[in-house]
């Protein structure tokens, strides 16, 4: 096990904000779901965890600094250790085992000894679009092994941190366990955007469809729906699928989707399409543009 501070990329005097970055940019890139080819990248990850488990705690890394822990967290043989501070705080020497004292018992029950709240851990989780939009049971690797199980709510935004109480590491001696911070990176997704608890689509039409008006099957995160299309619409035109959007627990609402038409014309050449426009629009001319976007010459 490398010496914590290398392990992360961080000098001896960072202070606890760039050793949390360091460890979640670290963490994010070595995670074993992000590379689940590299069969070293579980223990990587582990190293990173424990670098992190060390240098977060502030008696911990104290005790690491002073040489009286090693990089996995256990007592180094042959030094004076103190575990706690102030007055009456245990003192070790050589040859006697810091944690003798703490495993001492009296009868059935175990004397005060050493006692060390879990760290905080953090993990990030990537999720579709759709996941995130509607929720989802997903799970992480922890640097243990196990599984941790991840309930992701309607509506998560990307970079969004969900809190995992008690789900981080252990402590010791009946100390509290950390909690779990896992940064929900959502990917993009190519039909479907977010705003708040709406949904919004850009829907191609057909000329026919934008000049005749169609009934149309339109993609929403609940499931294809059919959309009236009217007759003359424009590029531009909003059309509103109320309810069709991302559910408001909190409100027991439901967003809408905005549907943005977009006038699709033929990918090749149509002649039969041009002689046509240009015998109606000899007979149909019209401003579409008005006298603000008109250039000085056109004036």
């Amino acid at each position: 096990m490398r010496d914590p501070y290398d392990t992360l990329g961080v000098p001896r005097n960072a202070d606890a904000a760039a050793i949390k970055k360091a460890y979640r940019k670290l963490a994010r890139e070595h995670h074993p779901d992000s590379s689940p080819n590299n069969p070293k990248a579980e223990d990587r990850f582990k190293d990173l965890s424990t670098a992190y488990d060390i240098l977060s705690d502030a008696k911990k890394r104290g005790h690491y600094d002073r040489g009286e822990i090693d990089a996995m967290g256990n007592p180094v043989a042959g030094r004076r250790t103190q575990w706690g501070g102030g007055a009456g705080a245990g003192t070790y020497s050589r040859g006697h085992n810091p944690f003798d004292d703490f495993f001492k018992r009296k009868g059935s029950r175990r004397t005060s000894g050493l006692k060390i709240n879990g760290s905080d851990v953090s993990y990030s989780l990537k999720i579709d679009f759709i996941e995130a939009a509607l929720g989802a049971n997903k799970t992480v690797s922890m640097t243990n092994g196990k599984r941790l199980a991840v309930t992701v709510p309607p509506g998560t935004k990307n970079a969004q941190v969900l809190r995992l109480k008690g789900q981080g590491m252990d402590g010791i001696g009946g100390g509290k366990s950390g909690d779990a911070h896992v940064e929900i990176i959502v990917k993009p997704d190519d039909l479907f955007t977010q705003d708040g608890f709406d949904i919004h689509l850009d829907l191609p039409i057909s000329l026919p469809e934008a000049v005749l008006g169609a009934s149309v099957e339109v993609p929403t995160i609940h499931g294809a729906v059919k959309l009236n299309i009217p007759a003359g619409s424009n590029t531009g035109t909003v059309m509103r699928l109320k309810g069709k959007g991302i559910e408001n627990k909190k409100a027991k609402t439901k967003g809408n989707q905005f549907v943005i038409l977009k006038i699709v014309l033929p990918k090749n050449e149509n002649k039969e399409l041009s002689d046509f426009i240009k015998k109606w629009a000899s007979k149909n001319d019209y401003d579409v543009r008005g006298v603000g976007l008109k250039t000085k010459t056109d004036q």
